[in-house]
Formats: C-alpha cells, structure tokens, sequence
C-alpha cells in the first residue's frame, strides 16, 4: 500500500526537527492536514521505530512549540499497516491564525503555511493580515474546556457598579462561541478556573533568596485583579524622611502608573498561549511580565502613542463596565507620566513593565533624626522599637504583623547602620534604639 502526499498530506519517515513547521503550516491551512510518521516520500511504509515514545515526544512538540496554543486541534493515531506502525496525526484547521513555531515569534521563519504539498514560509503581510482578523475575537472563539461553569462572583462585582445581569448576560458580554459553548472569556470569568497569578518577593535584586510566593487565582480574574492590586498596595509602602520636627513621605513606587501597570498586564495578556501575568518584587524594583509582547504590539510607536488596541475586546469591555480600566489608552499614559520608556521592555512574545524603587532624597527637610531615605517596613520597625524597646525579633514579627525572616532581615540592616543594637541576655534581652539624635528627641 502507498501513500501519496498532497496539500493536505505530509509524510515523514521519521520525527524530525522540521516537525513543528508542518504542523504550523497545516494550522494555518484552510483545510487543516494530516502528517504520517513511519512513511517515506515515495510513500512507502517503512514503520516507526518506538512508537509510543514517538506519540509522548508529538505531544510534547505540539503542547509547547507551537503558538497559540493548539490543544483541542489535534489528534494522534498508532496505526499498524503491512504489519508495520504507523504514527498519524489529524490537524484541524485553527481559528487563532497566524500559528508559529514558539522559538522564531511571529515571523517569516515562524509563521507557513501549506502551499501545494509544501510548507512555505508567510510573507509580513500575509502574517499581518491573519492577525489583524484573529486578534480580536481570539478568545472569544476558544471554546472553555470546562463548561460547567457559574458567575456569581462577576454578578457581585457588576452589582456593585448598580448594574445588574439578567439571564442573557453570557449573550450580552460575549462569552460565548459562535455555536453556543462558553469561550475562553468566560471561563476567565468563571468562579472556578485553573487560572492563577503569581506575585513572588524576592530578598535581593535576583531570584536566588524567595522570600514570600503568593498566588492569587483559580476564581474569577476580576477578583484576581483585585487580590494582585491590593497585595501591591501592601507592599507599596512608602519611603520616609524623618527628622525631629518633619517627616515627609512618598511610595516606593508611584501609584497610579503601578495600578495602570498592573491592570494593563492583565487585559492585555495573551491567555491563548496560557500563560497568565507574572508579579515580581525584588528589593530595588518590581517587575511586571505579561505574555504576547511584539507578536501582540507589532509597532512600538503606534503602542507609545496610545492608541488603544486591546487583546481581547470582551475582556476590556468587562473591566471597562466595572471600571477598572478606560478604553482610550489612557493607561499608557499615566504609566509614562511617572516611568519612561525605558521602564518597557518588548520581546517578540513577553513585555515587562520594570519600575524601580523612589530611593532618592527629599527635598526641603529639616536635617536630625533618622537622616536619609529608609524603606518604609524598615522605617515602622524602627518607629516601633523606639516606643516599645526591649523586644525579641519574633516578638516583633508579631507585634507588625510581619513574617519573621522579613524582620530578621530589617533588624540587621538597622544594626548595620547603627541604630538599633541587641541589649541584654539572648533570652530576656531585647533591641533597642541607639541613634542618638532619636534618643535625644524621644
């Protein structure tokens, strides 16, 4: 028996590298395709040696190679023809075209596309023009993989705001395909869902020393919108310059672009690729990644301009009804009123947002006291020795409410610059303030 390759066959005599972009070019393909492994380019069957390891290492390639995500496109068959396995693999035509080869973006070598019974590359225009008619409703047409869903935290949320859901709001918010599934919109906004955010802390300026690893999700991503803003609120906390008549304070990051920052990463994310925003808080700067980058962005100077091009217009009109975004870009704005564009960073599938901390100076303070800028943790701990000394460390951590090892960590930054130090026995003995200028002024 003997195969023949077509515009929607492809033979292959065994898995190779150039794997993904047949399948990239298949997806791509009005038609979809199908590969065989285990057939040569005369088709002739020759088998596939470890079939089962082959099928694992398919799944493999198709599960994280290839972008948007494919899961639900695909399916592999172990065949036995001629008393010899066959590996056959059916590729539905996708709907979130251009798919491309994860490692290249989207590009010429990223994007194919099944011309004939070739794979040939996309030109720019082509992969801009599939774009342009896929980004919109990308995750409007992703069909949830749980159907089973509820809403009563959106419905609380939207109540809130003095608008009520009637019980064609699934219709109303676009939350579902074309068929009548719920989308991947809705599933985003279900109470229960396998979607979480993550916000780490680290102790210095790299990932060596996690301090504090939270994650806030598998529930609606408006209340984990919420979670992510008001844990950032927390550890907002402001930078002092205290002195014996003056105390002047500002955040260690501005405000209002750190909340725009955050809401922006979380609109504008890819959730195609399944990946949701990354928080990391570092003791110089906070990092914001966020999935999609110059695939998503495509021009930097229409993006720095403003224009407003969201990833999802369900998810943006959502956060837009329960105001926590604005439509117009507006966002971008504030972030570069504070930050400027070097606090972007554009990759071909990722943008971080990199803010460091407001360590410098103050103007216009009267000098004394505890000169200089201090974090504010570091600043309240210091405050609270002065009026309670004599106190242990893990007696402080209770008294701040602050995990032990953060208030470890403080203590010997305040003991290194010599304004507090250890009196007394280990075991009844306690810290106390030492500079003198506090003591003087107590």
């Amino acid at each position: 028996m003997n195969f023949i390759e077509s515009h929607r066959v492809e033979h292959k005599q065994f898995l190779t590298d150039t794997f993904e972009k047949e399948v990239v070019a298949f997806l791509n393909y009005h038609e979809g395709g199908i590969i065989y492994i285990g057939v040569d380019k005369d088709g002739k069957i020759v088998g596939c040696q470890n079939p089962d390891e082959t099928q694992l290492k398919i799944k493999d390639k198709l599960k994280h190679n290839i972008s948007p995500s494919c899961l639900g496109l695909f399916e592999v068959i172990l065949e036995t023809i001629e008393e010899k396995s066959i590996i056959k693999i059916i590729i539905a035509s996708g709907r979130e075209t251009p798919y491309y080869i994860k490692k290249n973006g989207m590009s010429e070598k990223g994007c194919y596309i099944r011309v004939g019974s070739s794979s040939e590359p996309m030109n720019q225009t082509m992969i801009e023009d599939l774009f342009a008619k896929r980004v919109r409703n990308s995750l409007g047409n992703i069909k949830s993989r749980r159907q089973d869903l509820t809403f009563e935290q959106l419905k609380i949320y939207y109540e809130e705001k003095g608008l009520k859901l009637n019980e064609k709001f699934a219709s109303n918010l676009e939350l579902l395909t074309d068929d009548g599934y719920y989308n991947y919109v809705a599933y985003l906004m279900a109470d229960s869902n396998g979607v979480s955010i993550k916000v780490a802390k680290y102790a210095g300026t790299n990932k060596v020393d996690l301090i504090e690893n939270n994650e806030y999700g598998y529930c609606s991503l408006i209340k984990a919108t919420k979670r992510v803003l008001e844990k950032l609120e927390i550890e907002n906390k402001t930078a002092a310059l205290i002195t014996s008549t003056t105390r002047k304070e500002q955040p260690l990051w501005n405000k209002v672009a750190l909340r725009e920052a955050v809401i922006n990463a979380i609109v504008h994310n890819d959730y195609t690729t399944e990946n949701p925003p990354v928080f990391e808080i570092f003791s110089d700067r906070i990092e914001i990644t966020s999935t999609g980058g110059l695939s998503i962005i495509k021009n930097i100077d229409d993006f720095f301009s403003g224009y407003s091009n969201p990833t999802s217009r369900e998810l943006m009109r959502i956060y837009k009804d329960l105001e926590l975004v604005e439509h117009l870009g507006s966002g971008l704005n504030r972030i570069l009123e504070a930050y400027d564009k070097d606090s972007f960073v554009m990759k071909q599938n990722y943008m971080k947002n990199i803010f460091y901390k407001n360590e410098t100076p103050l103007d216009g303070v009267v000098s004394g006291g505890v000169n200089g800028v201090v974090s504010g943790g570091v600043t309240e701990l210091l405050e609270f020795i002065q009026i309670n000394p004599g106190l242990k460390a893990n007696e402080l951590s209770k008294h701040i409410d602050t995990p032990l090892r953060t208030v470890q960590r403080w203590l010997k930054q305040l003991k290194d610059e010599n304004k507090i130090e250890f009196q007394g026995a280990p075991k009844t003995g306690g810290y106390v303030v030492i500079y003198d200028d506090i003591k003087n002024n107590s």
